[in-house]
């Protein structure tokens, strides 16, 4: 079984099980770039079309277990669309989940852990639980979660992902076309949780911006969420695809500040105009160097100035 990290997320496309190209995106065909996915079966699927959808999932994952396609397109992750959809489709043979990930748990609660637990047993699946219902916003509740998803779950949690527009709409708001996520009251969702589930080891990833055109406000709130250190995020269209991992690469200042922190033989010193303390730093500087290795670095033109070019990672 291959090992996947969060760092290895990137951008990740949610398309519904509906959706007529499934097969050929989730083999790599259709969007070469794209390094995961999700199928959802949930809030992009009409109750009417559920019978359609889960045919159309079973297809692609037949298709997906064999040979020439189990390295060639993105991570596979299934969105059900509650936890008795994903009991059967554990139990159903049929559906060749082992050419899958692992599945999105929607509307994940601290009292829906153990329901998850006897799901997944048994399998391989990976989890990527949704923070999206009205208890994300109370601390208490969230501090709790963190600390059973350690002692529980630690091994089966790759990210948890912040559903961005259902927790909006527990407050009966929805996204501005002028602000990014971080002007309004979601701003302080993610920094609790960042610093809620982070302490407890655990990654997240941004909620979507389904500002699709023009593309500012995207690439806006992808600066403020490299700030929080969330991994990846939630894309809902193939033109955002490019645009997330431009994000993710590696200036050559962190890099080398990155290589000098991993490398350091003084308790403390000065580096670039600033104080560095490589016992308190060392965390930040693997991460960066992981992200860089994935997504590669940028690197001045005509070794300076404010333009940036990318250079693939070596």
């Amino acid at each position: 079984m291959k090992k996947i990290t969060p760092n290895d997320l990137g951008a990740t496309l949610y398309v519904p099980a509906t959706h007529p190209e499934l097969t050929r995106i989730a083999c790599g065909e259709k969007y070469p770039g794209l390094l995961s996915m999700v199928i959802c079966l949930e809030d992009a699927v009409l109750d009417r079309d559920i019978p359609q959808a889960l045919d159309n999932l079973r297809k692609t994952l037949f298709i997906l277990k064999s040979p020439r396609h189990v390295s060639d397109g993105p991570l596979v992750f299934i969105r059900p669309r509650s936890s008795a959809m994903a009991a059967a489709l554990v139990a159903d043979k049929t559906f060749c989940l082992h050419a899958a990930d692992g599945l999105v748990l929607p509307k994940f609660t601290l009292s829906s852990l153990d329901i998850w637990l006897r799901i997944t047993a048994g399998t391989h699946l990976l989890w990527m639980p949704t923070l999206e219902d009205a208890e994300v916003y109370d601390v208490t509740k969230m501090q709790q979660m963190a600390q059973a998803l350690k002692a529980k779950a630690a091994n089966r949690v790759l990210v948890l992902r912040i559903g961005g527009n259902d927790l909006m709409s527990v407050l009966g708001l929805r996204r501005s076309k002028e602000y990014t996520l971080y002007d309004g009251p979601l701003g302080y969702v993610i920094k609790m949780l960042v610093s809620v589930f982070g302490a407890q080891g655990f990654s997240l990833t941004s909620p979507v911006c389904e500002l699709i055109e023009p593309d500012d406000m995207l690439r806006r709130e992808l600066k403020q969420d490299m700030l929080h250190g969330l991994v990846g995020k939630t894309a809902i269209h193939p033109s955002q695809i490019p645009i997330i991992h431009n994000a993710l690469r590696v200036a050559p200042r962190d890099y080398q500040e990155a290589l000098h922190i991993i490398n350091a033989d003084s308790a403390v010193y000065k580096s670039d105009g600033a104080m560095c303390e490589p016992a308190t730093h060392v965390n930040w500087a693997h991460r960066i160097i992981q992200q860089g290795k994935k997504y590669g670095y940028l690197e001045p033109i005509n070794g300076g100035g404010s333009e940036w070019r990318f250079e693939d990672a070596r």
